[in-house]
């Protein structure tokens, strides 16, 4: 079956991209996994599922995932964390601490790096991991 989305640029080109750019990517990836996720486990309502989906994808959340797949990163991941945590962000978080949002976008960063460069096992098994963390 061909990809729902084509993903064209090249993993060299992926590298150039703003670290905020990948974090783009990757809220939009995890979340769909989210919601997916749940609605293939369960029969909630909207609203139901809305309030669960929040655990997993707001900034603490996010930081609480992270933190805990840490050690599980390979040497490139966490450069690619690093960067994208780093990155200066203007946006400010309504409900989060600096350092939480730092965290969620380099979480995001990571997911959108993975999904930009085609590493769908990889990506695939970090966010079964986030979702085992966050069930936690």
């Amino acid at each position: 079956m061909e990809e729902l989305i084509e993903r064209k640029r090249e993993k060299q080109n992926v590298n150039l991209l703003n670290p905020l750019v990948w974090a783009y990517v990757g809220d939009s990836v995890y979340e769909l996994f989210i919601r997916t996720n749940l609605v293939n486990n369960s029969n909630e309502k909207v609203h139901k599922l809305h309030v669960n989906a929040i655990k997993f994808v707001k900034a603490a959340g996010q930081a609480k995932i992270l933190k805990a797949i840490e050690d599980e990163l390979t040497e490139e991941e966490k450069n690619i964390v690093r960067r994208a945590r780093n990155t200066q962000n203007h946006h400010i978080a309504k409900n989060a601490t600096p350092a939480e949002y730092a965290y969620a976008t380099a979480f995001e960063g990571l997911i959108g790096y993975l999904y930009l460069t085609k590493q769908d096992k990889r990506l695939k098994y970090i966010l079964n991991k986030a979702l085992e963390e966050g069930n936690k």
